[in-house]
């Protein structure tokens, strides 16, 4: 009970890689950092998305398959904005999506690439959730400031 209770506190969980860490991120169309959610590895990623998504103002959202639910969709209708979200391949009713737009769905990607240039940010030397969310959000405010490719 008490090592569980550690591990929820440094956000660690288990997957089929061992104890893990999942980032949740939302940024803009220039790859800069707007919201980040710090949760254990099992968690799910559509969970978060509203959360990510919550009081936002965008024209556009692009989404991956995991955020392909009714929830999401409402919510992104809500903010008056486009979603781009490729359709889940279990969902029964296949949505339509626009693939080029789609395709700039990378840069979330890139953002990731960045910031796991750090050595710190890619092995999580830090024990503390709070501790490593910190030094991700330096990480992503330095590698925006140098505009690293």
């Amino acid at each position: 009970m008490k090592k569980q209770n550690a591990n929820a506190r440094r956000c660690l969980g288990r997957s089929r890689g061992g104890l893990t860490t999942k980032l949740h991120a939302t940024v803009n169309g220039g790859d800069r950092l707007l919201r980040l959610i710090l949760t254990p590895g099992q968690c799910g990623d559509a969970p978060q998305a509203e959360t990510l998504l919550e009081g936002l103002q965008a024209r556009g959202v692009l989404a991956d398959a995991a955020c392909d639910s009714d929830a999401i969709r409402r919510l992104i209708r809500k903010m008056k904005a486009i979603a781009c979200v490729k359709p889940h391949p279990t969902c029964k009713r296949r949505r339509r999506y626009d693939r080029q737009r789609y395709k700039h769905r990378n840069m979330i990607e890139r953002f990731f690439r960045r910031i796991k240039q750090c050595r710190r940010i890619a092995t999580r030397y830090e024990k503390k959730a709070a501790n490593f969310l910190g030094f991700i959000w330096l990480a992503a405010g330095v590698t925006a400031k140098l505009d690293c490719p």
